[in-house]
């Protein structure tokens, strides 16, 4: 298959993958309102993230604070604080939600979401560890419908911290090495990055952790958020999207 990336190295894919979470993935405290741990995996064409993506969210920045170095941050948003305390106008923050929220709609990316019901979790494993292999598994079927399979593909994640980020990088590895359901090395290359990084890839990420969360939680509730992102789930032939797109465990 030709690169659609003009003079892209050959071993590279098409695509790039940012990785973000809601709800915290210990087990000794669970949050009753919110018993869920969520990864949640984004993954854009990079020339479609080049020409569209970007530009869309930074016209959207210009246009609400002047510049584009304010990170769209989903609790911030929601709690109108820092940046986003001029939210506090019911007017305005409606306004926002429903320009950024065409905004996620009209960009091009397919979502993978590992869900964890932590209440019902039993397995030894740290949840974290069970949601990203259940996320790499998917990133690689995605990449095999692509014709893609051997290529390298970028799955960058946000540091947490060196005792974090040595233990996620080594749980990476031995998924990628073969500790998997396709029991074969995933073409897969993990990328720290710091929390600050302005990655519009990251905000997009952490802008859906949460509904979707919220949509496993209150099946039957109202979720406009939920019900643009739904349509970016990666599908079965037959448009199925549990196990596919959406893997709720257990």
């Amino acid at each position: 298959m030709a690169s659609i990336i003009t003079n892209k190295d050959p071993n590279f894919s098409d695509y790039i993958v940012y990785v973000d979470e809601s709800g915290d993935h210990g087990l000794s405290k669970i949050d009753k309102s919110y018993p869920v741990f969520v990864l949640v995996f984004t993954i854009f064409n990079i020339k479609n993230y080049i020409e569209d993506v970007v530009p869309k969210i930074q016209r959207f920045k210009f246009k609400y604070f002047g510049h584009d170095q304010s990170i769209l941050h989903e609790t911030d948003i929601r709690k109108d604080r820092g940046d986003f305390s001029f939210l506090k106008s019911k007017a305005l923050k409606e306004s926002f939600l429903n320009e950024l929220t065409d905004i996620i709609e009209s960009i091009s990316f397919t979502v993978i979401a590992s869900v964890i019901k932590k209440e019902d979790y039993t397995w030894e494993d740290n949840p974290y560890h069970t949601a990203l292999g259940f996320g790499l598994e998917r990133i690689y079927a995605f990449l095999k419908e692509k014709l893609q399979p051997n290529q390298k593909t970028h799955v960058i994640v946000e540091k947490r911290g060196k005792v974090e980020d040595k233990d996620l990088e080594l749980e990476f590895r031995r998924v990628c090495d073969g500790s998997n359901w396709y029991q074969r090395p995933l073409p897969l290359e993990i990328i720290f990055t710091d929390k600050k990084s302005n990655s519009v890839g990251l905000q997009i990420a952490d802008l859906i952790a949460r509904p979707i969360g919220l949509k496993v939680i209150r099946e039957t509730q109202e979720n406009k958020a939920y019900d643009v992102i739904k349509t970016k789930f990666r599908r079965s032939k037959n448009n199925v999207i549990n196990g596919y797109g959406l893997k709720i465990f257990p």
